[in-house]
C-alpha cells in the first residue's frame, strides 16, 4: 500500500475510535505504534481479533456453497448498519465485499495464553536460507511464520458481523482520484473515472459486496472469469435498474471500439435471475418467493448507475423486510 493510502486508512481509523459509543459493526482500532527495523519505519496498527470472513466461513462450515437464507438476512442487515454507522460519520469504505466482513469470536475475553495457542495452534515457524548457503543480506528476516487460523467444530447464530479493511477507505474531504476495489465489485463511477463518494459503498451493498447477492445465491451478480471493465458495464446494463447516464456515453462508445454488439434481449432481469438460481439450487430454499421478491426490490433500489439515485442504508434498513 502506497503512503497516501495508509494515510488515509490512519485518518479513517482514528475518527472511528473518537466515535462514542463505538460503532458496533465496524472492527475497532486499539492502538497504534511505530516500529522501527532494518527496512524502515513501520506504521502498525492493532485490531480487536476478529474470526473468519464470510467465503471462509462458507468453506468451513457450509459444504453447499451459500450461507441459508435466514443468516444472510441477519448478515445483510447487520452489514448495513455498519454501513450506515461510517456514512453517518462522513466515511466511506470503499472495499466493501464479502472478504471485508468478518465473524466475532465469543467468549474470547478471558482466555489464557495456553488456551489462546491451544485454540489457534503452535505457530508454524519457517527459517529462511539462501540457496547457496550464504549469509542473509541485511533486512531479510531470519523466519516466517504461517497464519494461524481459529476453526470451530461448531457454528454459533449468536455470532455478529464487522466490516474489517479501511485500506481503501476516505472521508470527504480526502476523496482519491480512483479506487482499487476488485473489479466484479466496483462501482460503475469508478470504471467511467466520475467523481466518487461514499456512494460507492452503496453499488458495492447492492451487487458486489454479495451481501444482498452471494450471500442469498451463493453466486455473484457478475462474471469474475476473465472479467474486463467493457464486459462488466455490458453485464451492469442487464442487471441495472436505470440507464447509462448522458455524461458516460463517449467513454462508454470508446471502451466498446468495434466491438459494439447488441444487447442480449434474452438474458434475464436482476429478478429472474435471483430466482432461478435460488430456488433451481440443489439446497432446499429457506425463504419464500415473496422474501426473494422483496429482496430483489431492495438491491434493484441500490443498483443505480447514477449515484444520487441509489437508496441509503439507512433507507434500506428501513424496510420492514428486516424485521420480519
Amino acid at each position: 500500500m502506497d503512503n497516501c493510502g495508509e494515510t488515509r486508512e490512519l485518518q479513517t481509523l482514528k475518527k472511528l475510535a473518537s466515535h462514542h459509543p463505538p460503532l458496533k459493526h465496524t472492527v475497532h482500532m486499539l492502538d497504534t505504534f511505530d516500529l522501527n527495523g532494518p527496512n524502515g519505519s513501520h506504521n502498525c496498527l492493532v485490531y480487536e481479533l476478529l474470526g473468519h470472513n464470510i467465503p471462509d466461513t462458507i468453506d468451513t462450515h457450509f459444504p453447499q456453497g451459500r450461507l441459508p437464507g435466514k443468516l444472510a438476512k441477519i448478515i445483510a442487515k447487520q452489514s448495513l448498519l455498519g454501513l450506515d454507522g461510517l456514512h453517518q460519520q462522513n466515511i466511506a469504505h470503499g472495499d466493501l465485499h464479502t472478504r471485508n466482513l468478518a465473524f466475532t469470536i465469543p467468549c474470547i475475553d478471558n482466555v489464557t495464553e495456553e488456551q489462546f495457542t491451544e485454540m489457534l495452534g503452535k505457530p508454524d515457524i519457517g527459517y529462511v536460507r539462501r540457496t547457496d548457503g550464504t549469509d542473509l543480506e541485511p533486512g531479510i528476516p531470519e523466519y516466517i511464520v504461517r497464519p494461524s487460523s481459529h476453526r470451530t467444530h461448531s457454528w454459533k447464530f449468536s455470532q455478529s458481523i464487522k466490516i474489517i479493511d479501511f485500506g481503501e477507505s476516505f472521508v470527504q474531504t480526502t476523496i482519491p482520484l480512483t479506487l482499487h476495489t476488485p473489479l466484479t465489485v466496483r462501482a460503475p463511477e469508478v470504471i467511467f473515472q466520475d467523481h466518487i463518494d461514499y456512494r460507492v459503498d452503496l453499488w458495492s451493498m447492492g451487487c458486489m459486496v454479495r451481501q444482498l447477492f452471494e450471500l442469498f445465491v451463493g453466486q455473484p451478480p457478475f462474471d469474475s472469469f476473465l472479467i474486463t471493465p467493457t464486459i462488466l458495464v455490458g453485464q451492469m446494463q442487464e442487471m441495472a435498474s436505470d440507464d447509462l447516464p448522458e455524461r458516460w456515453h463517449a467513454i462508454w462508445e470508446m471502451m466498446k471500439g468495434d466491438n459494439d454488439e447488441p444487447p442480449d434481449t434474452t438474458a434475464p432481469n436482476l429478478q429472474q435471475w435471483l430466482e432461478e438460481l435460488y430456488f433451481d439450487a440443489p439446497q432446499s430454499p429457506d425463504l419464500t418467493r415473496e422474501d426473494v421478491a422483496r429482496l430483489g426490490q431492495i438491491i434493484g433500489s441500490l443498483l443505480l448507475f447514477e449515484p444520487s439515485a441509489r437508496a441509503s442504508a439507512k433507507q434500506v434498513l428501513e424496510d420492514p423486510w428486516f424485521d420480519e
